[in-house]
C-alpha cells in the first residue's frame, strides 16, 4: 500500500509518536470498510513534540458505521496496546461521526490516541470544520450518499446516559490530559479539565447514587446524595476536590485521583472490578503509588 502522504509527513517530522502512528494506519486501512484517513493537529503540522497526541479522523462507509464503532474498543485494545475503552469524547466539536480518546502503552510509554469516527459522506464536512491532512484514500473518485443509519446512531449514541464505568474512564483519561497539561505548564487548559475532571467525579457519585435525579448538574446534590452515611462521605470526597487549587499542580491531581478511586471504590465496585487491569496499567505508567 502507497501512503505517500504519510511518507512526507515522517520526512518533515518524526517525533516519538510516529511510529505508532504509521502502526494504527496499518491497523485501521486493513479494514475495508475504512475509506480515509487523516491526521490532524500537530502531527499534521510538523510541530509535535514528545507530549503530543496522535490524531486521526476515521472515514467509514455509512453502512458499516455501526458495526466499525462496534468492535472500535476491541481493535485498539489487541492492535494498538490500549489500556483502557475508549473514552467518548464530550470537548470535541460536532461534525457528523463520534469522537473517542484512547491511552495506548507504546514504546515504554502512555500516548494518546484520538479517534474522531465519521460516516464517509461526513468526511468532506469534517475537511471543512478542522485542520487536517489525507494520508489515505481507498477510492479518491467515490462519492458516499447519507445514509440515515449512521445518522440516526450518531445521535442516539452521544443521547445515551453513561454508565459508572463510563465516567470513571472519563476521569483516567482527563487525568492524564491534566498531567499533560501541568507538565507543558498550559495554565488555562489545566483549569478548563481540572472542572471536567471534578464534574466526571460529581457525575459518577450522581449516576451511582441517584440514578433517577431529575435535577440538572450540582443541583440538590446534598439533598439527594448527602441522606446516607456513604453518600456525606462521597459528598466529602467531592467537596474536597472542588476546594483544591483551581489550576491543578502534579500533588493535587495525585489526590484528586486518589479520591476518584475511593468513590469507586464504594459506589461502583464492580467497575472498579471490570477496569482492574487497566488501573493497575494507569498508574504504572503515571507512576501514581
Amino acid at each position: 500500500m502507497s501512503l505517500p502522504a504519510l511518507s512526507k509527513l515522517a520526512e518533515a517530522n518524526r517525533p516519538e509518536q510516529f511510529a505508532l502512528l504509521e502502526h494504527a494506519t496499518e491497523r485501521f486501512t486493513r479494514s475495508s470498510a475504512v475509506t480515509a484517513l487523516l491526521v490532524r493537529g500537530s502531527l499534521a503540522r510538523g510541530t509535535a513534540d514528545r507530549l503530543s497526541d496522535v490524531d486521526f479522523v476515521v472515514g467509514v462507509e455509512d453502512s458499516q458505521f455501526e458495526e466499525f464503532i462496534s468492535v472500535l474498543d476491541a481493535l485498539v485494545t489487541t492492535d494498538l496496546g490500549g489500556i483502557l475503552p475508549g473514552w467518548q469524547d464530550t470537548i470535541v466539536g460536532s461534525m457528523g461521526g463520534l469522537g473517542y480518546v484512547y491511552l495506548i502503552g507504546w514504546s515504554g510509554h502512555l500516548q494518546q490516541l484520538d479517534l474522531y469516527v465519521a460516516p464517509a459522506s461526513a468526511i468532506s464536512r469534517v475537511q471543512e470544520r478542522t485542520a487536517c491532512q489525507p494520508i489515505f484514500t481507498r477510492d479518491p473518485a467515490a462519492v458516499y450518499e447519507p445514509d440515515l443509519g449512521a445518522a440516526r446512531f450518531v445521535a442516539e449514541t452521544m443521547a445515551m446516559p453513561r454508565s459508572c464505568e463510563d465516567l470513571l474512564i472519563e476521569a483516567l483519561v482527563v487525568g492524564y490530559l491534566i498531567r499533560k497539561r501541568i507538565t507543558r505548564g498550559q495554565e488555562f487548559i489545566a483549569y478548563s479539565e481540572g472542572f471536567l475532571f471534578n464534574t466526571a467525579a460529581k457525575n459518577l457519585i450522581k449516576t451511582a447514587l441517584a440514578p433517577t435525579s431529575t435535577f440538572y448538574g450540582w443541583y440538590q446534590l446534598k439533598e439527594e446524595i448527602g441522606t446516607t452515611p456513604i453518600g456525606r462521605e462521597c459528598l466529602n470526597h467531592l467537596m474536597a476536590l472542588i476546594s483544591t487549587p483551581a489550576i491543578p499542580t502534579l500533588a493535587s491531581l495525585t489526590e484528586g485521583l486518589d479520591r476518584v478511586f475511593a468513590v469507586a471504590n464504594m459506589v461502583a465496585p464492580e467497575a472498579v472490578d471490570n477496569l482492574r487491569e487497566a488501573i493497575d496499567a494507569f498508574r504504572y505508567y503515571l507512576e501514581l503509588p
